[in-house]
């Protein structure tokens, strides 16, 4: 047999044993069988210099890559709309039923069958869609915003569970599933490790995000497989048949998915996945149900962000006690104290947690707290936010005392009190509160400077002197590159984002200056309302408050924050450099016979089906005029759930209320 002829059958065989050991935990030969055959194949791979496409030998990582290279999806990826308790699962049941009735109503000759649910687990991984043209893999990416990803093939060929080829020849195919760390496995890293990774989510994310494909392949990743977003010559009838599909084409499926006929039996299927969520050996963070029936999916289609087939349902957040140790105090932009907790680290929803969060003085009395050192306390974490320590679990003040600082532990500046916070009133001369302004100003809802973080903050603060953010636009190619870790190309590059920040419109400017009491939807409406800079920095407090959103506090603020000197010199100085902070163009006029055409709008609470960015702009364009905040100019306020004080006092001045979302869509989309 000639060399070619043995190394295609060996790579059959070896992807043979890796399809059993990784994807069906069905070992068919021991390890030292296994290592022989690889020995064989490297061998022969060194003396013929070729490497077959699908050769196992590529799963050990190569060569360091330069960069991810963005890859646009064949098919979207789409998000799904959350249920967080059974009332919401049940309301979506409800719209797809409407949704499935109307339809039958009108094509009774072809009618939907009555809808059946998949569920699935919800991993904490990395989302992977997974390109094969004539069953090759031919490129691998992030979901990134569910459009274009980073193309991540490299790193995605040493999962071992991820087949290089697959059986399907007939055109070009998009798999989806998720990238994950299994606990074990990392158990087992970080006892080896010289620096131990901090929880699986992360380590999974963090090894399909490096550039060195080396270091993804040490991580020992796994992958679950539930979707097929993009076909040719492929269709499926139903999710089990798609499902199969998968199996046959050597797909690792989570063996944990079930079938439900009818609603009903789908909180209790949810009920059993949370009772065995501790058992499980990788990180869930809730199930999807899915309608089964590919027509039905079809028929309902989607909303501008979510399938209308498929829910989210997400697991309540888990709660421990552990022991608090210590409160150290940190120092904002803004010069606000904020106290930090440090627990006895304690296994939290598969995250090893030490930090938890405490927000203010008057959070740490209200809690009974304040003799709390040392004794043991309730923690909860919901999903990524970090931790909050919810109260002491005995009464009694049996703990040491947490002593509150009268000095800032930044600077040493005399503290003040302004109601539950502490403030640091050194403004000039308060190093983190000096960075925190100026890595606003840089952030992405302000102006936008790619690259910048708050370690640039910090370095350009202490190496260059840089005080307040006007100073960034007079920073030198020369200065930058003589800054560790900076070489000509990150320099060039930080420059360059800098200098497209200068046409960032008037309301990112406003945003960034970090305005007191004003944030986005406030800075927006300024700039809409006012239209340039100078009228927004010469209007009075009468001016400001006949505007919508605006109170006496706010009002207040703005006047006080233009009249400083300092601030206006940086505005000024910022301009001379280049900066243009100008309104954008008016856009097409919006629609003036709309429900809300005409009328002044709040939002409060929180909705399901759209952001409260989405919401905001659909009411804008159909003529609303979208404010922050109550008052007897409002005309409507639109409450999602736990909604609070905003619409108590909208009950309370007799404003019309909108508390029913499904309502608000279809208002919408009249």
């Amino acid at each position: 047999m000639d060399p070619m002829q043995s190394m295609r059958q060996l790579v059959d065989e070896l992807n043979k044993y890796n399809y059993h050991y990784y994807t069906m935990d069905q070992p068919l030969v021991s390890d030292k069988e296994y290592d022989a055959l690889y020995d064989q194949l490297t061998a022969l791979e060194a003396e013929t210099g070729v490497v077959l496409p699908d050769s196992p030998t590529q799963r050990v990582g190569g060569e360091l890559l330069k960069g991810f290279v963005p890859h646009r999806h064949l098919t979207p990826l789409w998000s799904l709309d959350k249920a967080q308790n059974e009332d919401h699962l049940t309301s979506w049941n409800n719209r797809v039923l409407k949704l499935v009735a109307d339809y039958n109503s009108k094509n009774p000759d072809t009618p939907l069958p009555d809808p059946t649910y998949a569920i699935e687990l919800k991993f904490d991984g990395l989302t992977l869609n997974l390109t094969y043209t004539d069953g090759k893999l031919v490129q691998a990416a992030t979901r990134g915003n569910g459009v274009v990803g980073e193309g991540i093939l490299a790193q995605v060929k040493t999962i071992k569970s991820v087949p290089l080829t697959i059986p399907f020849q007939e055109g070009t195919i998009e798999v989806q599933g998720e990238g994950i760390m299994n606990l074990s496995v990392l158990e087992a890293y970080n006892q080896k490790a010289a620096e131990p990774l901090k929880n699986a989510r992360n380590a999974a994310a963090g090894a399909l995000r490096n550039l060195n494909p080396k270091v993804t392949a040490e991580r020992k990743l796994n992958a679950f497989f539930y979707n097929v977003g993009y076909a040719e010559n492929l269709s499926f009838t139903s999710h089990q048949e798609m499902m199969d599909f998968l199996r046959e084409n050597r797909f690792k499926v989570n063996p944990f998915i079930s079938y439900c006929d009818d609603f009903s039996q789908v909180m209790a299927e949810l009920g059993r996945i949370q009772e065995q969520r501790s058992s499980l050996d990788y990180l869930i963070d809730g199930a999807v149900i899915k309608i089964t029936d590919m027509r039905t999916r079809e028929v309902l289609g989607y909303t501008d962000k979510f399938p209308r087939w498929a829910v989210a349902f997400k697991f309540e957040a888990e709660e421990t006690t552990t022991v608090l140790q210590s409160v150290t105090w940190n120092v904002g932009r803004t010069g606000k104290i904020t106290p930090l907790a440090r627990v006895e680290p304690v296994e939290l929803a598969g995250v090893t947690v030490q930090n938890c969060t405490l927000n203010n003085v008057g959070d740490i009395e209200r809690k009974n707290l304040k003799f709390a050192l040392g004794t043991r306390v309730f923690i909860r974490r919901s999903n990524d936010v970090i931790p909050e320590i919810l109260g002491k679990v005995t009464e009694e003040n049996d703990g040491d005392e947490i002593l509150y600082p009268d000095k800032c532990p930044a600077c040493g500046f005399p503290l003040e009190q302004r109601g539950a916070h502490l403030f640091c009133n050194n403004r000039f001369g308060c190093r983190p509160q000096i960075i925190g302004r100026i890595s606003h100003f840089a952030s992405r809802d302000a102006m936008d400077i790619e690259t910048f973080s708050d370690k640039t903050a910090g370095q350009l603060y202490d190496e260059l002197s840089v005080r307040e953010p006007a100073e960034l636009y007079s920073l030198s190619f020369e200065s930058l590159v003589k800054l560790e870790r900076f070489g000509e190309k990150k320099a060039k590059n930080l420059l360059d984002a800098i200098e497209v920040s200068k046409s960032r419109d008037l309301a990112s400017f406003l945003f960034a200056l970090g305005i007191p009491n004003t944030g986005k939807s406030t800075t927006k409406m300024l700039a809409d309302e006012l239209g340039s800079l100078e009228a927004v920095m010469n209007a009075t407090v009468e001016e400001l408050t006949a505007l919508p959103d605006v109170g006496g506090i706010v009002a207040e603020s703005i006047v006080a924050f233009f009249a400083d000197p300092f601030n206006r010199a940086g505005i000024q100085k910022m301009i001379e450099l280049g900066v243009q902070a100008k309104a954008p163009e008016k856009q097409e006029a919006a629609r003036s016979d709309s429900f809300f055409s005409g009328k002044t709008v709040v939002l409060t609470g929180t909705l399901h089906k759209l952001t409260r960015d989405e919401a905001s702009a659909r009411l804008e364009t159909l003529g609303a005029k979208v404010t922050g905040s109550v008052s007897k100019k409002t005309d409507l306020v639109i409450a999602g759930e736990k909604a609070g004080s905003k619409l108590a006092k909208a009950q309370q001045l007799g404003i019309d209320v909108i508390e029913d979302e499904d309502e608000l869509i279809r208002l919408l989309e009249l």
